[in-house]
């Protein structure tokens, strides 16, 4: 419950702020990709400013996860072999209680 609390009152105003932020910036620019010739329209893309920063808001969340995702494949790693190594060494906790209850049942009554 709590978390909703934190999560409405967190992302509810950085939506509105966003949405305000994106009529604020209908113009239309000019992004253009040929450093040499800015004037260039074969690479250059127009559209309003917002579009473009979602399009790097987007990239640089996608770019951050990756690199996250890969900074942590190490610990994934050694998570996977350590459960491996406990389910190994469960079955080989069974294979001893089975072996010492069969032995149990062989010791002669009092």
């Amino acid at each position: 419950m709590a978390k909703k609390i934190v999560n409405l009152l967190i992302l509810l105003p950085l939506g509105v702020i966003l949405i305000v932020f994106c009529v604020a910036n209908r113009q239309s620019v000019t992004l253009a990709f040929n450093p040499f010739r800015p004037e260039d329209q074969v690479l250059a893309v127009s559209a309003p400013f917002f579009v473009f920063l979602f399009i790097a808001l987007i990239s640089g969340m996608l770019i951050g996860s990756a690199a996250t995702w890969f900074s942590q494949g190490k610990h994934r790693r050694r998570a996977r072999t350590e459960a491996k190594e406990a389910i190994r060494w469960q079955g080989e906790a069974d294979r001893h209680k089975n072996r010492a209850e069969e032995i149990a049942g062989q010791l002669p009554s009092r």
